[in-house]
């Protein structure tokens, strides 16, 4: 594995980093279409208060190295009373150049460490075909539970995800 960077740091993105957000995901959504449920299509033409929003109202992390964007993975909490204490990893993205260097792994450890103090598990989907990101995943502590079939529909192709979680003991034992 190559060496991890010195200068990658990795923070909770806020309004002022719309603008390289909507960059580097809608290069996630043109670059892997069969990896995310929602499309390039559908947020290409989102204003970039639309992106704004989203880092006010949601938990996304960024990964930077000399400070460039290379990096991202939102945090969801599931709301009502009965799932509140489940969240789910979403939107899951390294940039080509940053990958096998450690980045994404920093990137979920980060994630999973605010998961840890809110939640008692951390859920993710990753479609079935991608070996690298569950192995990423597998090696940070997820489980496989289930698979959902045909979940994501491209172009007349079905892609399965398979469902993973990270349990956090939170009882202390």
């Amino acid at each position: 594995m190559p060496h991890v960077p010195t200068t990658v740091a990795i923070r909770l993105l806020t309004a002022s980093d719309a603008a390289p957000y909507r960059t580097i995901r809608l290069e996630a959504l043109a670059a892997h279409p069969e990896a995310f449920a929602s499309a390039f299509a559908r947020e290409q033409d989102k204003p970039l208060a639309w992106f704004e929003e989203r880092l006010t109202t949601s938990d996304v992390f960024g990964a930077f190295i000399a400070e460039e964007l290379v990096g991202v993975a939102g945090f969801w909490r599931q709301e009502g009373a009965k799932t509140e204490h489940k969240a789910v990893l979403w939107g899951m993205y390294v940039r080509p150049d940053a990958r096998k260097s450690g980045v994404g792994r920093r990137l979920v450890d980060a994630l999973a460490a605010h998961a840890a103090e809110r939640v008692e598990q951390l859920q993710l989907a990753v479609v079935s075909e991608n070996a690298a990101a569950i192995r990423l995943y597998t090696g940070a502590g997820f489980v496989e539970y289930g698979r959902e079939v045909k979940a994501l529909k491209l172009d007349g192709r079905y892609f399965d995800e398979i469902l993973m979680a990270l349990f956090f003991d939170r009882s202390g034992k």
